[in-house]
């Protein structure tokens, strides 16, 4: 153990604190004071006040755990279905993200603190000058690492504190869960279970037991129904429509229901006489004349991209400024969008109203890993 390079110590036979030293020498690190915070307990008060200060460290980390489990709890049990403000369990549901971002926020809150006041109250007093270098550390650098974090640990007695180290474990892994339980919570939901008949291939507008599929528009009064024409709109005009049956005609619960589902808005888009479009294979019959219906969901991010320019026939999405072109089958012509909006092949039946030929060939919204082109 003599000589002035250190890396040239032989550290077989070396105690931890020796080991300890080594790693101080390795990294040109000289410790200028270090005073015990709290040194070993003599007198009853002394233990008094450790016990005292033990327990304001330990009861954040208790804090934490408990945090996690709400969180956990919440993200899990809590009623997150969409209702609005004038029905029953409105309250609930709008406390949903709250208490869910609130329980995770102060879970880590929490847990900063409780590792700050641990360090503040037991770990010492110390002031150590370094010099910096370059590069990876060697391999006796990254040995004697191991046996200077022992060291710490011995010097803040956390050994013979056994609450504080409980405590802090199960906090750690109590917010690791909560951490794990947010990153693959979305994740729960097999996305095609049911095969060809998975929810995200079916939409609303797809035609079941072979009942037909109106396109109507929002009045803005529930029950009330505007099945749609191709009189009801000018050249260059663009409307919002939604899937009906007559089946739902009188069930207030089924028609809300069709205008809250998420891949359920269309936008019914009339065309000026004479304008050139070109369509994607496959699609060539999915319009009726100059009117042709796509999907409102923008493919990035599922925000509603329906602010169309009847002059240069561009729909816009505001979250991210995507556009597409609708005289190209609403491919993507700007922003971070990959992929068209997907069509909805229409016609009018006998009656005089649009209906639905099909539902869509390809899923509604965002894209994902998993996506197909077709069922």
């Amino acid at each position: 153990m003599t000589g002035d390079d250190p890396s040239k110590r032989d550290p077989a036979g070396m105690s931890r604190e020796q080991l300890a030293r080594l790693a101080g020498d390795l990294d040109d690190v000289e410790v200028v004071a270090n005073t015990p915070r709290r040194p070993e307990p003599t007198t009853r008060a002394e233990k008094r006040a450790e016990k005292r200060a033990e327990w304001s460290v330990a009861l954040w980390f208790v804090l934490s755990a408990l945090l996690a489990i709400a969180f956990v709890l919440a993200y899990s049990l809590w009623p997150n279905e969409y209702v609005s403000p004038s029905e029953d369990g409105y309250t609930l549901y709008a406390l949903y993200t709250p208490v869910v971002g609130g329980a995770f926020g102060l879970a880590v809150l929490t847990l900063g603190i409780g590792v700050i006041m641990h360090i503040k109250k037991f770990f010492p007093d110390e002031v150590s000058v370094q010099q910096r270098h370059d590069g990876p550390s060697d391999e006796l650098a990254r040995k004697t690492a191991v046996a200077h974090f022992e060291e710490i640990g011995e010097d803040t007695n956390l050994p013979r504190r056994p609450l504080i180290k409980r405590a802090m474990l199960g906090a750690v892994g109590l917010f690791g869960a909560a951490a794990g339980v947010l990153a693959i919570g979305g994740f729960v939901r097999y996305p095609w279970t049911g095969g060809d008949k998975a929810p995200l291939w079916i939409t609303g507008w797809k035609p079941l037991g072979g009942e037909t599929v109106y396109l109507r528009s929002q009045s803005g009064v529930l029950g009330e129904i505007d099945r749609v024409r191709p009189e009801d709109m000018q050249p260059g005009a663009m409307m919002t429509v939604f899937p009906f049956r007559e089946s739902d005609r009188g069930e207030k619960e089924l028609l809300l229901a069709a205008e809250r589902a998420s891949d359920a808005p269309v936008m019914l888009i009339r065309l000026r006489p004479g304008t050139e479009v070109t369509k994607r294979p496959g699609q060539e019959d999915f319009n009726y004349g100059d009117y042709y219906a796509f999907s409102k969901i923008c493919t990035h991010l599922g925000c509603p991209a329906s602010q169309y320019d009847s002059q240069n026939h561009i729909t816009l999405c505001p979250c991210h400024q995507s556009e597409f072109l609708i005289t190209a089958s609403a491919k993507p012509i700007f922003g971070p969008a990959a992929r068209p909006l997907p069509q909805l092949p229409i016609t009018v039946n006998e009656e005089g109203y649009f209906v639905a030929r099909g539902g869509f060939i390809e899923p509604v919204g965002p894209g994902f890993w998993e996506r197909r082109t077709r069922p």
